[in-house]
């Protein structure tokens, strides 16, 4: 049995994190398979949009805390290990933000931790009614310094700081009052709701949401005057596509677009 599952349809690709024994944490070879799935995703332009869910009860409770301790074994008491367990797991998480296709989590159960980090490294989310959100790390003495910075980036810095002081837990209802996810439904239909989001991002043209979402990010990190500097950048590079410009064309004359891509 995988610990990572990938299911197409169409134009979307389902991975399900599959260790549902450990609440899906992200252990090493967790870490190891996202990236790896992640990567050979980069370059299939079958795809256009990916669902991420948990298999079990949760859909992910954070690092592998007993494998973190088994760390502490090395001479340097698991500096180095540690060092580069939340390295590779940055690198995962900004993979998943550099990554063409938009990614959608589909939660349910617990998201906590470094598992709290990944709904809001998504760019968008759809969550179960009862699910519930922490960054509570700092509960057994270890705060979460980096799902802090994907939080910090999702949520107003209040409400992010008092869930990351606290350890309190918030509901999916309130998590999609402050943004960390777009949609709450019931789970009998959160499947259906993540599939139907995904299936409506991937009947989009292609390499429009891939300039797009690349230029969603990096605009995000730029003063006013730069920011739409770069962005006219790139609406003049959609413009010059054949694709784009048969959409603006099937749209004038009122029919459906004859896309190449």
């Amino acid at each position: 049995m995988a610990i990572l599952e990938r299911y197409d349809t169409g134009a979307v690709a389902r991975l399900t994190l599959n260790a549902p024994d450990r609440l899906n944490a992200l252990s090493d070879e967790m870490l190891a398979a996202l990236q790896a799935e992640l990567d050979s995703l980069r370059d299939d332009s079958s795809i256009r949009a990916v669902v991420l869910s948990g298999a079990g009860k949760a859909f992910c409770a954070g690092h592998d805390l007993k494998q973190m301790t088994a760390g502490r074994q090395s001479e340097d008491g698991g500096k180095a290990y540690f060092q580069d367990l939340f390295s590779r797991c940055a690198q995962m998480m900004m993979s998943i933000q550099s990554l063409p296709q938009p990614v959608i989590a589909q939660v349910h159960g617990i998201a906590t931790a470094a598992g709290c980090q990944l709904v809001a490294t998504c760019d968008m989310a759809v969550a179960a009614k009862g699910t519930r959100f922490g960054v509570n790390g700092v509960n057994i003495g270890l705060f979460c310094s980096t799902p802090m910075v994907a939080l910090s980036r999702n949520i107003p810095r209040k409400q992010a700081f008092e869930m990351l002081t606290t350890g309190d837990f918030i509901s999916a209802e309130r998590a999609a009052e402050l943004g960390l996810v777009n949609r709450v439904v019931p789970e009998s239909l959160l499947e259906q709701e993540a599939n139907g989001l995904a299936e409506l991002v991937a009947s989009k043209l292609g390499m429009a949401v891939k300039i797009g979402k690349e230029a969603f990010y990096q605009q995000l990190q730029m003063p006013l005057d730069q920011a739409y500097a770069y962005t006219g950048d790139a609406m003049a590079q959609n413009m010059l596509y054949r694709d784009t410009e048969e959409g603006i064309s099937a749209f004038i004359e009122k029919r459906p677009p004859n896309w190449t891509q």
